[in-house]
C-alpha cells in the first residue's frame, strides 16, 4: 500500500532506515564502501533466505544484482531482465544502475571513480564469504584500497535473520541418474590428472548433487544441499551439515568410499592443504577459500570437470528428460485449454493462476515441485521479464488482451522451463504481429543445422533476425543451459550473441547438451511476449566437410494460433509450424479429455 509520501510504501521506506544503520555499521568500522553482492558461500544464482542480503538492504528481489554503499549514495546494479522491476522496487535512496547501457558504470568503474576523487586511502568491506573470487576481480580493486573481508554488516543490523537451511538429502537412484557415484568420481579423477593437479575443491552446490547423485531442498525450486567437496587421488570428503544425512544416505556415502565431515569445517581443511596444485573455480568458489588456498598452493582457476560432464546429458537422462516433458505437456496444454475456456467466467488473478497450474503439474505421480517461481505477467506485467506477482500488484485477468506465463517443473525424470504469451480475447494486430515475428525466430532457431564447433554466438542471430529487421530486440539471452533436477540455469552452453568474457562460457555445443530456446520482445507500460522451448542437441550427419548437428525440440505445448499472423510466415516457416503442430498432437492426445482433444487439433 502507498503511504502518501513521494509515493513509496511503508517497505521502501522501512528500507531507507536500514541503509540508515548500515552507514553506522561502516563508519564504526572505518568502511568507506560497502560492496553487497547477490551470493551465498557457493556462488550461487539463487540464495535461501538466510543469504538475501541484498534483498534485504535494498528490496529488490531479482535473482540478480549487486549493490555498492557509500557514505552518501547507494546504488544497485542489475542486467535488463530486471530494469522496470528494479524501478518499482528501490526506495528513493538507491539509484539503478543498467548494466551493459550506454554511460552506466561498471561497479569496479564506479569504485574507482570514488577512490580517485577521494585525498586518502579508503576502505572496502564485504562478506569474504558471500562474493566469488570472480566476483572480487571483477568489481573490487582491491590493490586501490585497504580491505575488510571479514565482516557480515547486513547480518549485523539484521533482525530476525531466518536461519541457514537445512534440509534432508535424498539420493537420486541410478535409474535416473544413468551414472554411478563411483563412475563420476571415476571420470573426475581422470581430468584432474589431466590436469596435473592433487585436489580439487568443489565448491559449486549443483555439481556436487550430481557428482554423488544426491539432492536436497535448501534453495528454493533448487533441489541441492548447502555442502562443499573435496576429491584426491585416494579420497573424497563430503562436507555437509550433520543432521541434513540420514542413516539410508549416510551408509550409501560410505559405500562409495566418501567420507563425511561438518560443513564448518572446510576452512580449516583449506588451511592445511600445503604444496599442492589446487583445481578450484573462481566463478563459484568465495574468496575467503580462494585466499586460504593461494597461500601455500599452485591453483589451477577453471569449471570443474564435473560442470561439463553433467551439461552433456548421458542417455538414461536425456530418455528421462523426454518423459519428463511429456508430462509437463500434458499439464501446460490442459491449463492452457482450462484458462482459455474459464477466462471471464469465474474471477482469476496473476497468483491464482501460477497455482492452478501448480495444480495441473501436480497431477503426475513424479512430479516434486517448481523449478522456479512462475512467471504470470498479464497486460502490462509481462513487459516485466522476470515479473513476480505480489498481493500489491496482483492484476484481476480478464477475458481480453494477452498473458504471458513463463514456468517450469522438476520431475523425477529432470527438469522442464517453458514460456507460451496466451491470448484471453480481443488483442491487437501489433500483439499479433509481435508475437509472430518472436515466432519466427523461435521456429528457425530450432530448426538450425550447424557445423560441429558452434557456440550459441553462432546461432543467436537466428532467433533475432526477424526482431532486428523491424529495429526491435530484447534484452536478455536467447537460451540457457537447463540441469537435471538441478539448476533450471545451468551452465556453461548458452545461446546469446554477446562473446563474454569468461570464454568458458562461449562453448560449442555438443551432443546431449539442454538448452532454451526463448526470443521475446517487451513493451514497456503495454504487453510483453516470450515463447520458449527446450532443445536437446543431437548429431545430424558427418562427412568430408566435418561433423554437423541439429536440435530435437523437447517441450509439447501448442503456439497460440489466435495470435499467428499466417502472412508473415515464409513456407518453411508455416512447414515448421505445421510440424510442430502435428507433433505435439501426436504424443499429447491420448492423455487429454474429448474436449481437450478437439481443441487441441484446432490449434494443429
Amino acid at each position: 500500500m502507498k503511504n502518501g509520501v513521494k509515493g513509496y510504501t511503508m517497505e521502501q521506506i522501512e528500507i531507507g532506515k536500514r541503509v540508515k544503520k548500515l552507514r553506522k555499521e561502516m563508519k564504526r568500522h572505518g568502511i568507506d564502501i560497502y560492496i553487497v553482492p547477490t551470493c551465498d558461500f557457493h556462488g550461487s544464482e539463487y540464495v535461501g533466505d538466510y543469504f538475501k542480503t541484498r534483498e534485504y538492504i535494498s528490496g529488490f528481489t531479482g535473482s540478480a544484482g549487486t549493490v555498492v554503499i557509500t557514505d552518501k549514495e547507494a546504488c544497485l546494479w542489475t542486467d535488463g531482465r530486471y530494469f522496470m522491476q528494479a524501478e518499482i522496487q528501490l526506495p528513493e535512496e538507491y539509484t539503478l544502475m543498467k548494466e551493459g547501457e550506454k554511460n552506466t558504470p561498471s561497479v569496479k568503474e564506479y569504485i574507482l571513480t570514488y577512490i580517485s576523487n577521494q585525498k586518502r586511502v579508503i576502505t572496502i568491506g564485504f562478506d569474504g564469504r558471500c562474493i566469488t573470487k570472480e566476483m572480487q576481480e571483477n568489481i573490487c580493486p582491491l590493490q586501490e584500497a585497504n580491505v575488510i573481508c571479514d565482516i557480515d554488516l547486513v547480518g549485523r543490523i539484521w533482525e530476525n535473520r531466518p536461519a541457514i537451511s537445512c534440509n534432508p538429502v535424498w539420493r537420486l537412484e541410478d535409474c535416473y541418474a544413468g551414472k554411478t557415484v563411483s563412475e563420476k568420481i571415476a571420470s573426475i579423477r581422470t581430468g584432474m590428472e589431466a590436469q596435473s593437479c592433487d585436489v580439487l575443491v568443489e565448491t559449486q552446490l549443483e555439481n556436487i548433487a550430481w557428482t554423488l547423485n544426491l539432492r536436497g531442498n535448501d534453495i528454493e525450486c533448487t533441489p541441492v544441499f548447502l555442502s562443499y567437496l573435496v576429491v584426491e587421488e585416494k579420497q573424497a570428503i563430503l562436507f555437509v551439515q550433520q543432521n541434513v544425512i540420514g542413516s539410508e544416505v549416510r551408509a550409501y556415502l560410505k559405500q562409495n568410499g566418501i567420507q563425511e565431515k561438518s560443513y564448518e569445517e572446510i576452512y580449516k581443511f583449506v588451511n592445511e592443504i600445503k604444496d599442492k596444485k589446487v583445481w578450484v573455480d573462481f566463478s563459484s568458489a568465495n574468496y575467503k577459500i580462494v585466499n586460504v588456498l593461494k597461500k601455500s598452493n599452485e591453483i589451477y582457476n577453471c569449471f570443474s570437470p564435473a560442470l561439463t560432464m553433467k551439461a552433456i546429458k548421458n542417455d538414461t537422462e536425456i530418455k528421462n528428460m523426454k518423459k519428463a516433458h511429456l508430462l509437463d505437456g500434458i499439464a501446460m496444454t490442459k491449463f492452457i485449454y482450462w484458462l482459455k475456456t474459464n477466462v471471464g467466467k469465474i474471477p482469476m488473478d496473476e497468483i491464482m493462476l501460477g497455482q492452478k497450474l501448480e495444480d495441473f503439474r501436480s497431477m503426475a505421480k513424479s512430479y516434486i515441485g517448481p523449478s522456479f517461481s512462475p512467471i504470470v505477467g498479464y497486460k502490462d506485467h509481462g513487459a516485466i521479464v522476470h515479473y513476480s506477482a505480489t498481493k500489491e500488484s496482483n492484476y484481476a485477468v480478464e477475458a481480453e488482451n494477452i498473458i504471458l506465463i513463463d514456468s517450469g517443473g522438476h520431475y523425477m525424470e529432470g527438469t522442464t522451463d517453458i514460456t507460451r504469451t496466451i491470448c484471453l480475447g480481443a488483442v491487437t494486430q501489433k500483439m499479433k504481429e509481435m508475437y509472430t515475428a518472436v515466432l519466427k525466430g523461435h521456429l528457425n532457431l530450432a530448426a538450425a543445422v550447424f557445423k560441429s564447433g558452434c557456440s550459441g554466438v553462432s546461432l543467436d542471430y537466428l532467433a533475432r533476425k526477424p526482431l532486428w529487421d523491424i529495429g526491435m530486440d530484447y534484452n536478455h539471452g536467447t537460451g540457457h543451459g537447463v540441469g537435471y533436477l538441478l539448476s533450471v540455469h545451468e551452465p556453461p552452453n548458452g545461446i546469446r550473441y554477446k562473446i563474454l568474457k569468461n570464454q568458458a562460457l562461449n562453448v560449442p555445443f555438443q551432443p546431449g547438451m539442454i538448452t532454451s530456446n526463448e526470443p521475446g520482445v517487451y513493451l514497456e507500460k503495454e504487453f510483453g511476449i516470450r515463447i520458449e522451448n527446450l532443445l536437446l542437441c543431437k548429431k545430424k550427419i558427418s562427412n568430408n566437410f566435418g561433423d554437423f548437428l541439429q536440435f530435437e525440440t523437447l517441450t509439447l505445448v501448442p503456439y497460440d494460433s489466435e495470435l499467428i499472423v499466417e502472412e508473415m510466415l515464409n513456407d518453411s516457416e508455416k512447414n515448421l509450424l505445421q510440424k510442430y503442430r502435428q507433433h505435439v498432437y501426436e504424443k499429447l492426445n491420448g492423455y487429454l479429455s474429448e474436449d481437450e482433444k478437439k481443441w487441441l487439433l484446432e490449434q494443429s
